[in-house]
C-alpha cells in the first residue's frame, strides 16, 4: 500500500472509456485524435468512495444541536431522535425525490475527486420502504456520471424484540429475493453490533444472500467486538467497516484474510470515539480502504477526498497509503479491478490536479484540490 509508481513526464492514452497505454512522454509513438494537456498538473487515478449513506430524507439538526449542548446518544434517542428518526422521515419521502436529494450529495463527493461510489439502503426498515430507497440508488445510477454501486444494508431491526425474529424472515424470504430479482444490488450489508443485529441473525441474511448470488460487506466493531468480523470472514466478505473498536485479535484476523478493511474517519471526527487501528492494520498485512460513511447522523462528510486526507491524521496511515486505500483498495471493497489505477485495461477514471505534486490531493483539508475530472475518459463540468 506504500508504493506509488511517479512518471514526471508521462502519456496517458485513452481509447473509449478505456486506458490502453501509459508511459514516458519519450517513449510514446502513437498518435492522437485529441490532446489534453495537464500543464504539468499532477494526474492521479480518480477517488473510490466504498461506503455512503446518500439516500435519506430528513435532517438530524436537532441531534446534532442537543449532542454539542452535552446530551448523550440515548437522551437523543429518548426524545425521538437518532437513526430512527431518519428512518421515519425518509418513509415520508417517494424515490424520485429521494434520489434528487441524494443527487446533490453525490455532486459533492464527485467534485471531490470521486468517479466510483458505493451508496446503500438501510433508512427504508420494511419490505417496501428499503425496495423504494434501492430504486432511488438505481436513479442515481442512471442519472449520475458516477459509477454508483447499489447496496441493501440491513441497518435498523424493530423496537420489540418480539418482532426481530419475523423481521428476519422478511429480510431472507421477501426482500433479498426481490432485491435479486429486480437487480437492485450486488451485495448486502449487514450492521452487526449490540444495539443493531445480533450475529446469528446476521449468519441467516449473509447466508440468504450467499444462495442468492450476492456478495456479502458488514458493518462490525463500531462500538463493541461482538464476532461481526469474524462471522463476515466466514462469508468472504469483500469489506468489513468501521472497526473503531477492534483488538489485536481482530486486525490479525483481517489480515490473514482477503477482505477490505474499510476506514471511517469521519464518524471518529463527528461522534469523537477512538479511531480504527488503520496503522496496525497496514503493518499487519491487511489491505485497507478509505470512505466517507456520508450519512446524516454519524459522518455528514461530504468530500472522498477529505475522508483520504483524514485517515492520515486520525488512523496513522502514510500519504503513499491513503491515496491506495482511496482508490485501488476502495474499488476491490467494492469487488471492482478496472477502476482505481492508472494502467493499460483500466477505466479512464482520473484527476488533473490544481496543484504539480500528487500529495497536495492528500494534504489538502477543505476545498478539493481537483482541477478537472474525467470519468469513463469524458471530462465533467460542474
Amino acid at each position: 500500500m506504500d508504493a506509488v509508481d511517479v512518471i514526471e513526464d508521462a502519456v496517458i492514452a485513452i481509447a473509449g472509456d478505456r486506458i490502453v497505454w501509459v508511459g514516458e512522454r519519450e517513449d510514446w509513438s502513437g498518435t492522437a485524435e485529441a490532446e489534453i494537456d495537464a500543464g504539468g498538473h499532477a494526474v492521479i487515478p480518480a477517488l473510490v468512495d466504498p461506503h455512503t449513506h446518500a439516500v435519506w430524507g430528513g435532517d438530524r439538526l436537532e441531534d446534532f444541536e442537543a449532542r454539542s449542548r452535552g446530551a448523550s446518544y440515548q437522551e437523543i434517542l429518548a426524545r425521538g431522535g437518532g437513526i430512527r428518526s431518519t428512518v421515519a422521515a425518509t418513509a415520508l419521502d417517494e424515490d424520485s425525490w429521494l434520489a434528487e436529494l441524494a443527487e446533490e450529495r453525490l455532486d459533492l463527493l464527485i467534485s471531490s475527486g470521486a468517479a466510483t461510489i458505493e451508496v446503500k439502503s438501510g433508512y427504508g426498515f420494511t419490505h417496501q420502504g428499503e425496495i423504494k430507497s434501492l430504486e432511488a440508488i438505481r436513479i442515481l445510477g442512471e442519472q449520475s456520471p458516477a459509477t454508483i454501486i447499489g447496496t441493501l444494508l440491513i441497518h435498523v431491526p424493530p423496537v420489540d424484540p418480539a418482532e426481530r425474529a419475523d423481521y428476519i424472515e422478511m429480510v431472507v424470504g421477501e426482500l433479498i429475493p426481490e432485491t435479486v430479482r429486480r437487480k437492485l444490488a450486488s451485495a448486502v450489508d449487514v450492521f452487526i453490533e449490540r444495539d443493531a443485529f445480533s450475529v446469528d441473525e446476521a449468519r441467516r441474511v449473509f447466508a440468504a444472500a450467499r444462495d442468492a448470488g450476492l456478495r456479502v460487506k458488514a458493518h462490525v466493531d463500531q462500538f463493541h467486538v461482538i464476532g461481526g468480523l469474524e462471522l463476515a470472514l466466514e462469508f468472504d466478505a469483500l469489506s468489513v467497516d468501521h472497526l473503531e473498536a477492534s483488538g489485536p485479535d481482530q486486525v490479525a484476523a483481517l489480515a490473514g484474510s482477503d477482505t477490505v478493511g474499510v476506514l471511517l474517519p469521519g464518524v471518529t471526527l463527528h461522534l469523537g470515539i477512538p479511531a480504527a487501528p488503520g496503522r496496525a492494520l497496514i503493518d499487519a498485512g491487511a489491505a485497507v480502504a478509505v470512505g466517507t460513511d456520508l450519512n446524516p447522523g454519524s459522518s455528514p462528510l461530504f468530500s472522498t477526498q477529505l475522508a483520504m486526507a483524514l485517515a492520515v491524521r486520525i488512523n496513522r496511515l502514510s500519504v503513499c497509503e491513503a491515496l491506495t486505500a482511496a482508490t485501488a483498495n476502495a474499488a476491490a471493497a467494492l469487488g471492482l479491478y478496472d477502476t482505481g489505477r492508472l494502467r493499460p485495461g483500466q477505466r479512464a477514471d482520473f484527476i488533473i490536479s490544481d496543484y504539480p505534486d500528487w500529495r497536495d490531493i492528500v494534504y489538502t483539508l477543505g476545498g478539493a484540490p481537483v482541477e478537472r475530472i474525467f470519468i469513463g475518459g469524458k471530462e465533467l463540468t460542474f
